[in-house]
């Protein structure tokens, strides 16, 4: 077979009304299982929900296939796109049977499905993928913030350990206490606490949020903006690529139509 055979279904799977379509499903689909969080509208409507769900399982296998089709008949294409790999996955998985000791695997691929609305929207991917690609530049800033939170731990715990041992006691209630710091809540009143008897306690959590808040957190911006900006350029060379190799396409269809008309 070749790719003519799978032609309709590649016209499909292109279209705006099946992509628009198809993020509506998701979306109803998403309100659905909320719904069926109420107990009074699973005792009034459970058996109909519950066909509506089966309805929904089939329609995305439906759309699975459509999608996988279009790459006919070099399928394995589909699952070089991780996003695809992501939605084959889910509708896979919320196939299993929702009794037995599947049930519990069943449920939360049911929940993850809402989870596709991201596949649908460019814009998600496109700040997942930033996500995704600032986690190994986020590893040098957690390890200066972890840094920054063990040495003011030990500073901590040698000078406010006997004043207050409920926040300074050791060291793992020291850190955790920097790590309540960091989010900025009740950091005020431990200062209150411990400048009764030490008046320059002020400079120790000022210190540390100026250091350890604002700019841990202006440098994790940084990361975030530098590879958001990565993604978008490698999404217009992703672009442009197939540009050109459609382009191309194009050309070679035409140099045989020349050649085939001019062999007659």
């Amino acid at each position: 077979m070749n790719a003519s055979n799978f032609a309709g279904f590649k016209r499909i799977a292109d279209a705006d009304w099946f992509h628009h379509l198809a993020l509506g499903l998701i979306i109803v689909n998403a309100v659905l299982i909320g719904v069926e969080t109420s107990q009074t509208v699973m005792e009034n409507w459970g058996g109909g929900l519950k066909w509506v769900n089966l309805a929904f399982q089939v329609i995305f296998v439906t759309e699975i296939l459509i999608r996988i089709l279009a790459y006919g008949p070099r399928f394995h294409l589909f699952f070089k796109d991780g996003w695809n790999v992501f939605d084959f996955v889910i509708v896979a998985a919320s196939l299993l049977p929702a009794a037995g000791p599947l049930a519990t695997v069943a449920r939360i691929a049911r929940v993850l499905r809402v989870l596709r609305v991201v596949t649908a929207y460019p814009e998600l991917k496109l700040i997942v993928n930033t996500m995704l690609k600032s986690i190994p530049s986020m590893g040098h800033v957690i390890l200066l913030v972890a840094l920054l939170m063990y040495v003011y731990g030990i500073i901590g715990f040698y000078k406010f350990g006997k004043i207050d041992p409920e926040n300074w006691g050791t060291l793992g209630r020291s850190l955790l206490s920097l790590f309540q710091v960091l989010t900025l809540e009740g950091w005020p009143d431990m200062q209150a606490r411990l400048i009764v008897e030490q008046p320059w306690a002020w400079v120790f959590f000022s210190s540390f949020v100026v250091i350890a808040v604002f700019v841990v957190i202006n440098l994790f911006i940084a990361v975030v903006t530098n590879n958001l900006q990565q993604a978008k350029l490698e999404g217009d060379h992703t672009h442009e690529q197939a540009d050109r190799e459609l382009l191309s396409a194009v050309r070679e269809l035409r140099e045989r139509l020349d050649r085939y008309e001019k062999s007659r």
